[in-house]
């Protein structure tokens, strides 16, 4: 599995390639797809380019989306979104289009609550376990660890130098996860070397305009697109070189 994430928290200052309303999200959601993207990660915004829990700017994203792709769609429930965690909860609860996943900070204060009702209504949930948080301590105390739809290791090292020791340290304190599938993934200098350790550990993992912008050579990166057929470039070799 190869999810593509979007846009992130990005803005139209991180260049014109990141996609902000819904029909550019659907647009690079196509082609990524095309790319070889099995599942889309996406961060739903406002006119004005912010992260957005609202349902009246959720449900036209997910609709523009899967119009045009077949494969399962989630989207952030990250603080900076909704920072008061009731406002937060009662966003999820009017959802009136539901994602097919949505990811879930365990650090985050709220998150138990946010999971629960995500997973009340049939959205699976994706633990997010940064790097540098208690939330792996937090997570293998929970009692809807069993219950989640994967776990993500997200790593916030963005060195390109240590952002493997660390996700490697990451992954010790996951331990066995409740057996539930992990996506590793990297951010900005860290994202590339932990895609390929990903691949050399068999987990599943994700890449896009998110998690940096650009290529492993440095080279901007033009599209989502592009970085998905990268990261499967890199994936396999890291896996043939494992």
């Amino acid at each position: 599995m190869i999810q593509v994430c979007l846009n992130g928290s990005r803005r139209a200052g991180d260049g014109a390639v990141v996609p902000l309303s819904p029909e550019a999200l659907a647009d690079a959601a196509t082609h990524a797809v095309a790319a070889g993207a099995t599942d889309i990660h996406v961060h739903p915004k406002t006119p004005c380019g912010q992260d957005s829990l609202s349902p009246r700017v959720l449900a036209p994203t997910l609709e523009a989306i899967r119009a045009r792709v077949r494969v399962p769609v989630g989207v952030t429930t990250g603080a900076w979104a909704e920072p008061d965690p009731e406002a937060r909860l009662k966003r999820v609860r009017s959802w009136t289009v539901l994602p097919d996943h949505a990811s879930v900070n365990w650090h985050e204060e709220g998150a138990e609550e946010i999971a629960a009702v995500l997973i009340e209504r049939g959205v699976g949930v994706e633990a997010g376990i940064w790097s540098g948080t208690d939330g792996a301590a937090r997570f293998a105390a929970s009692p809807l660890g069993p219950r989640v739809l994967r776990v993500l290791a997200e790593v916030t090292d963005t060195s390109v130098d240590t952002a493997e020791e660390t996700a490697r340290a990451l992954l010790t304190d996951l331990g066995p996860a409740f057996e539930r599938p992990v996506l590793l993934h990297g951010e900005d200098g860290g994202a590339w070397p932990v895609l390929r350790l990903a691949g050399r550990l068999g987990l599943a993992t994700r890449i896009g305009l998110e998690d940096t912008l650009v290529l492993p050579d440095g080279e901007r990166a033009a599209s989502n697109a592009q970085l998905v057929a990268e990261g499967l470039v890199q994936y396999g070799w890291a896996q043939r070189s494992s």
